[in-house]
């Protein structure tokens, strides 16, 4: 559980720091600009070409994909009732659509199911969330955030972001059969390593608790679709409609179930798709999603089947 109390010093560095003096109010800018274009890249290289896509394990895969696009729907929808903007419209799209399956997941995960779950999980990551945040979620930080909508700005936006690009290189050296060498994955480990610090600590650098700057409404129909409605659809779906009753159907559950990914963030802060919604998305999400996933891995283990 080492990974939950960083997260927890690390978001409380990025608030101490925000208040002093002599630190930079725009550092969250820098330390941006960093993980999308060096820690983001370099990760993607290392874990993408190493993925091993295996029939049975398609499930977990999928799963990011189908909460993605049904919250880019739902939001779609809710949009023009709850007289929502663009700018929110994108940012809760994007925060709550995407699942944080590696830094948060991964512990969770080794802990409820073993070793094969920190497995299910590496696939669901790197082959999933990973993925969408990379193509789907640049696709509607793109879409939201022009003030004209262009098929040409968003394929530019798409094929521009650094992770889509080292994707891309990877999937084909994936397909080769490609490995790095050991000593080029000790170097694609060490310059990514820094990725889950920075992006939290730049997540805490944006966190306000004032009363003026927190947005109750757009901020309840996130998390009522992060926290609610993502694992219930992957419920209904892989459990009682496919009938996947095996460790498989319930992991793909507790990681619908996760709180918002903290890349796709500062993607929609980088895409000036309300900052401080998405900033307060996965601040709020993250803590109330443990006592979520836990509730949700009770329901899957305790259902009669």
């Amino acid at each position: 559980m080492t990974n939950l109390l960083l997260l927890f010093v690390c978001l409380l560095l990025g608030i101490i720091l925000q208040r002093l003096r002599g630190f930079p109010k725009d550092a969250h800018l820098v330390l941006n600009s960093f993980i999308i274009y060096v820690c983001l890249p370099a990760l993607t290289l290392l874990y993408t070409t190493e993925i091993h896509f295996e029939e049975n394990k398609a499930l977990p895969i999928l799963m990011p994909y189908i909460l993605y696009i049904c919250s880019f729907i739902f939001f779609k929808i809710l949009a023009p009732i709850l007289q929502l903007d663009r700018s929110t419209t994108g940012a809760l799209t994007l925060t709550a659509g995407i699942s944080s399956i590696s830094f948060v997941g991964f512990p969770i995960f080794e802990l409820l199911f073993d070793k094969e779950g920190l497995q299910i999980g590496v696939l669901m990551s790197q082959a999933g969330s990973f993925v969408v945040c990379g193509t789907l979620g640049i696709f509607t930080a793109s879409y939201y955030s022009a003030k004209e909508v262009s098929a040409q700005k968003i394929i530019s936006d798409i094929f521009k972001f650094p992770p889509f690009l080292s994707f891309c290189v990877a999937l084909v050296l994936n397909l080769s059969n490609f490995h790095f060498p050991a000593w080029s994955v000790e170097v694609l480990q060490k310059i990514g390593s820094p990725f889950g610090i920075l992006a939290l600590i730049s997540v805490g650098l944006q966190i306000s608790f004032k009363r003026e700057d927190l947005q109750v409404k757009p901020l309840l129909y996130g998390l009522f679709y992060k926290l609610l409605i993502a694992p219930l659809l992957i419920f209904i779906l892989y459990i009682l409609i496919i009938g996947e009753h095996s460790f498989i159907g319930k992991i793909s559950v507790v990681g619908a179930a996760l709180g918002s990914m903290n890349t796709a963030t500062i993607i929609a802060i980088n895409y000036g798709l309300n900052p401080k919604l998405a900033t307060q998305m996965v601040s709020i999400s993250i803590p109330l999603s443990l006592l979520n996933v836990g509730i949700w891995y009770l329901i899957v283990m305790s259902y009669e089947f």
